[in-house]
């Protein structure tokens, strides 16, 4: 097993493990992000994979990740330039697809000579594509379907191909994000609104994000961009991860580092926000907002501790939170506890904490903070 900090890449100098005496820890199973990514080729069929892993993998090592899919992902999707480029130093020699293309003229003669694959989505590229000495010979072609974030307006279409073609990047694939194939409008409009100009265009496709991957198997085309079910989570508020076939893969542990006894009527924490209703029993946990974990979850977020579960009580400090330990008896300071995953305090689903804070999975992950310590295994 390898412990580090989050995040590092090549020449970073972060692959040993920082000595941390306090109890909170990450371990990110680098086995259940493999099993997760064959669930991906289930379901994607003849189509290839970009393992999206922008965002420092979602949290869980950009590094880590790559080189734990290497043999398994067809390409890696990420933002950075300078994060592609290192994975090229490192020896990754699958395509690298940066999903919001370049950002400045310097950029281009970077994509072509570490074989970079851009997604072009703007007048404004297209121009510094003209402008370089030196291109990449294939690009990505965003298109916007509604979602109205990035991408040519459809009627565009043409024009953008010929001044490519003018380029000599014959290598073109045309792509589109769904906005809600996680919801319940679906992707009927946007996928339609595609599905017309792409089979006029008769050039490779990619749509389908980890929500659409698992629920509407008509818009895998040629390239799939599967991201949270890698990680183990479920991208539909109403199914589970498990019933996907998913399986957790990061893991966030801590420990009771106090017990309080309260008497009927006494309050918690900072604001009072929660009042004992009886005698009680809580638990101080070592894990707070600075860590990463959320400041507005709520009474009743789902905790495990000593093996069983519990729920968060009162506001979320920046270094601590307090659990509710009625009915667990054998709770003492040093007893384990499972903030999310799958750990010695107990099992937590990562999205019922989300949706108990009234946010996605996606942030919490996201917002792992530096100073806790993370495992990879």
């Amino acid at each position: 097993m390898n412990s580090s900090t989050p995040g590092e890449l090549p020449g970073q100098g972060r692959e040993s493990c920082r000595p941390v005496s306090r109890p909170i820890r990450a371990r990110i199973d680098l086995n259940a992000l493999r099993h997760n990514f064959a669930v991906a080729r289930h379901h994607a069929g003849p189509a290839r994979i970009w393992a999206v892993i922008k965002a420092n993998a979602y949290g869980h090592g950009q590094w880590q990740v790559a080189r734990a899919l290497a043999d398994l992902a067809d390409g890696f999707a990420l933002l950075e330039v300078e994060s592609a480029i290192a994975l090229r130093q490192a020896g990754f020699s699958q395509p690298l697809l940066l999903l919001e293309g370049f950002f400045a003229p310097e950029d281009v003669a970077l994509l072509a000579r570490h074989d970079l694959t851009p997604v072009v989505h703007s007048p404004a590229q297209l121009l510094m594509l003209e402008a370089a000495a030196n291109r990449p010979g294939q690009v990505y072609v965003k298109l916007n379907t509604s979602m109205n974030r990035l991408g040519f307006c459809p009627g565009q279409l043409p024009e953008v191909l010929e001044r490519l073609q003018r380029l000599g990047i014959r290598e073109v694939t045309l792509m589109s994000h769904f906005a809600e194939a996680d919801g319940g409008r679906g992707i009927e409009a946007q996928f339609g609104c595609f599905s017309a100009l792409a089979g006029d265009a008769g050039l490779p496709v990619s749509l389908a994000n980890s929500a659409a991957l698992l629920r509407y198997p008509e818009t895998r085309g040629d390239w799939v961009r599967p991201g949270i079910m890698l990680y183990g989570s479920s991208p539909f508020a109403d199914i589970s991860a498990s019933s996907l076939g998913l399986r957790p893969v990061m893991h966030l542990e801590s420990r009771l580092i106090g017990i309080q006894t309260l008497a009927a009527g006494e309050r918690v924490g900072y604001g009072g926000l929660f009042q004992a209703g009886q005698p009680m029993r809580i638990g101080i946990v070592a894990c707070g907002y600075a860590d990463g974990y959320p400041r507005h979850a709520p009474t009743g977020t789902p905790i495990a501790v000593a093996g069983q579960p519990s729920r968060v009580l009162g506001r979320v400090s920046m270094d601590m939170l307090a659990c509710d330990l009625s009915g667990i008896d054998a709770a003492r300071v040093g007893s384990p506890v499972t903030l999310w995953g799958i750990g010695e305090g107990g099992t937590v689903d990562v999205d019922q904490v989300a949706a108990a804070a009234g946010t996605l999975s996606y942030e919490l992950f996201c917002a792992l903070a530096p100073r806790v310590p993370v495992a990879w295994g």
